[in-house]
C-alpha cells in the first residue's frame, strides 16, 4: 500500500474516532454540570466516580452501551447513556457486571432505553455467570412515557423477574442503595442477595412521603419512612448501613473478596504475546469511506497474538476468511468478510464483501469445527450481503446461506462480533448480528448497519415514491426527484451510522479499532465463567 493512501485512510479513521470520543465526552457529563453540582451538595458521587472507586486500580473496565439513548428523547431533554452507567469490571480481582443509575439524568428515572440497557446488563450476567453489583439511585419509571416502559415482556418488570432467575442460578447480586429507590424499583435491592444503604441519602419505599399523605393521610418524612436506619433497625429489609458512599463501596469490595470460585468453561489459554504488526496500523488499512477493497488478513494480524493466523480452506470460498489464532492468549476461531476482489477455484472473479455459495459453505463448516473443539468464535463483519442473480439462485445460494445461518444460530460456544465496516441485509445475520446472540457485539466508528447500502436504498425508495405520485396523476420534475433523493439519502445515512445503532443497543459500544484485541479478550474471559455449554446440534440442513 502506498504511504500516501495509508495516511489518507488513517486520517479518515482517526477523524471518525475523534467524532466518537467527542460525543462520549459530552455523554460523560450525564445531566450536565449543574446536576452534578447538586449531587455533590448532597455528598454524593456521580455514577462514574462510584464505579471508579469500586473497581480494582489499573484494571480494565469495559463500559457497555454508553451511547444508549444518543440523540433520542430530545423533546424530554435527552437521556445520556440511557440514564445508567454500566459495564464489566474487576472488584477484588473478581470480574463482574456493574450497573449504576445516574441521578443527574431526570433523577435517575427510567426511560424505555434505560429498561433495555438494564436488561442487557442482566443478560450479560446470566449468560456469563458473572456476579452483578447494582448501585441504586433512581426515581423509578419516567411517568410521561410509562406506557413504553411498564407492562410488556421486555419492560421494567422484567428486571425483577431476572433478579429471581439469577438468584436461582446461583449468581451473586449485591445492591447498594445510595439514593432513591422507589415504587416497583424497591424490589430490586430486596431481591438481591445483600442490600447496603447509605444514611441520609439512601431510601427504599413503595410510595414516597407525598404519595403516602395523599393515599392514607399519614404525615412522615422519607428518612423515617424508608431510610437506612429504618430498614436496618426496624423492617430488617437492608443488611448494612454506612455514613458515606466510600464506606459502602469498601464493604462491597470485602463481600466480593470472599466469593468462592466457580467452575469455568475451560477455553484454551496460553501466555499472551503481542502482535508483531503494530495495532495502530489498523487505522490505515481500511480505505477511506470503505470505498475500495482491502485485505482483512492485514487487520487480523494487527489483532492476534504474534500476528499468527492459521487459515482454514485458504484457497476456497475466498470472500470469507476463516482461521485459528490467539487473542491475549485465548484460542479463537475467526470468521471475517474479505473485501478483496478475488478468484474462486474456477478462476472466476468474485466481489469482496459478498457472501457466495462456496464461502457460506466454508464458514458453516468452520463454525461447526469450532463448536466441536470448544473454541470461541470471533466474527469481523464487513458484508454487503449474499450474492444475487440467476446464477447464484440456480446454484442454491439460499440453501448455502441457510446452512451458514443455521450454524451461527445453533452455535454453543461464545460468539463475539465486531462490525468494522458494512453490515447489510442477511449478511448481518449470517455474520452473527445482534439477533444471533453474540455474547458481545461492538462496532468501529466506520460501521454501517442497514438492510442495504444508502445509495441503493434511497434509489429504491425514490422509485416507489415517484411511482405512487405518478399513479395519483401528479407529474414529478427532475428537480423534485433530486430533492426527494437527497432527503432519502440523508435520512438513510443517519439511520445507518454506528451512533444510531449504539443508541438503540444494536451494538454494545463503538470502540477504538486499535483496542479491538482488548475487548475480545475481556469478552472471552467473561464467557469462560460459565461452565455450562450445551451440546451442539444444527437440526435439519439441506446439503
Amino acid at each position: 500500500m502506498m504511504n500516501l493512501e495509508f495516511n489518507r485512510n488513517e486520517d479518515w479513521m482517526k477523524l471518525k474516532l475523534s467524532e466518537t470520543k467527542k460525543h462520549f465526552e459530552k455523554i460523560k457529563l450525564g445531566g450536565g454540570k449543574k446536576a452534578i453540582e447538586k449531587q455533590k451538595e448532597k455528598n454524593k458521587l456521580t455514577p462514574r466516580e462510584r464505579i471508579e472507586y469500586l473497581i480494582d486500580r489499573d484494571s480494565n473496565f469495559i463500559e457497555i452501551a454508553p451511547f444508549a439513548g444518543f440523540d433520542m428523547y430530545e423533546e424530554q431533554g435527552g437521556c445520556p447513556a440511557g440514564g445508567t452507567v454500566a459495564g464489566i469490571g474487576y472488584v477484588s480481582n473478581r470480574q463482574c457486571v456493574i450497573v449504576a443509575n445516574d441521578q443527574t439524568v431526570k433523577a435517575g428515572a427510567w426511560f424505555p432505553i434505560t429498561g433495555k440497557k438494564n436488561l442487557r446488563m442482566q443478560e450479560i450476567a446470566m449468560e456469563n455467570k458473572l456476579p452483578i453489583i447494582y448501585l441504586v439511585d433512581s426515581a423509578g419509571v419516567f411517568l410521561p412515557m410509562q406506557d413504553e416502559i411498564f407492562p410488556d415482556k421486555e419492560h421494567f418488570g422484567r428486571i425483577f423477574r431476572n433478579n429471581a432467575k439469577m438468584s436461582a442460578m446461583g449468581i451473586t447480586q449485591i445492591a447498594a442503595v445510595m439514593g432513591a429507590c422507589v415504587a416497583g424499583g424497591a424490589y430490586l435491592p430486596i431481591m438481591s442477595d445483600e442490600t447496603l444503604m447509605v444514611e441520609g441519602n439512601g431510601s427504599i419505599f413503595l410510595a414516597g412521603s407525598y404519595l403516602v399523605k395523599a393515599a392514607v393521610g399519614e404525615d412522615i418524612d422519607n428518612e423515617k419512612l424508608g431510610g437506612a436506619v429504618t430498614h436496618t433497625e426496624i423492617s430488617g429489609i437492608a443488611d448494612y448501613k454506612f455514613k458515606t458512599e466510600e464506606e459502602c463501596l469498601n464493604e462491597i469490595k470485602k463481600l466480593m473478596s470472599k466469593l468462592g470460585d466457580q467452575p469455568k468453561a475451560g477455553f484454551n489459554k496460553t501466555k499472551s504475546v503481542s502482535p508483531k504488526k503494530d495495532a495502530n496500523e489498523i487505522y490505515g488499512i481500511m480505505n477511506e469511506g470503505n470505498a475500495k477493497p482491502y485485505d482483512i488478513v492485514e487487520i487480523i494480524k494487527c489483532i492476534v497474538d504474534d500476528s499468527d493466523f492459521d487459515q482454514f480452506k485458504q484457497d476456497y470460498g475466498k470472500t470469507i476468511v476463516c482461521g485459528y489464532a490467539r487473542i491475549e492468549g485465548w484460542a479463537v476461531g475467526i470468521v471475517a468478510n474479505q473485501r478483496l476482489i478475488v478468484k474462486n477455484a474456477k478462476g472466476e472473479m468474485q466481489m469482496g464483501g459478498v457472501i457466495y455459495n462456496d464461502s457460506a459453505d466454508k464458514a458453516a463448516r468452520f463454525i461447526m469445527n469450532c463448536n466441536q473443539k470448544k473454541i470461541p468464535l470471533v466474527f469481523l463483519q464487513d458484508v454487503t450481503g449474499f450474492m444475487v442473480g440467476s446464477r447464484s439462485e440456480h446454484s442454491g445460494i439460499i440453501k448455502d446461506g441457510a446452512k451458514l445461518v443455521n450454524a451461527v444460530a445453533n452455535s454453543v460456544v461464545p460468539k463475539i462480533t465486531i462490525i468494522i465496516g458494512n453490515s447489510y441485509g442477511a449478511g448481518n445475520y449470517a455474520m452473527c448480528g445482534k439477533a444471533y446472540d453474540p455474547r458481545f457485539i461492538y462496532a468501529w466508528p466506520s460501521a454501517k448497519i442497514a438492510v442495504m447500502g444508502g445509495d441503493q436504498a434511497a434509489k429504491t425508495m425514490l422509485q416507489i415514491q415517484v411511482a405512487t405520485m405518478k399513479a395519483k396523476g401528479k407529474e414529478v420534475t427532475a428537480e423534485e426527484e433530486k430533492k426527494l433523493l437527497d432527503e432519502l439519502k440523508n435520512k438513510y445515512e443517519k439511520q445507518t451510522s454506528p451512533f444510531y445503532a449504539a443508541a438503540r443497543l444494536w451494538v454494545d459500544d463503538i470502540i477504538d479499532p486499535a483496542q479491538t484485541r482488548k475487548y475480545i479478550a475481556e469478552g472471552i474471559n467473561a464467557a469462560n465463567h460459565n461452565a455450562e455449554i450445551a451440546e451442539f446440534k444444527t437440526g435439519v440442513i439441506q446439503v
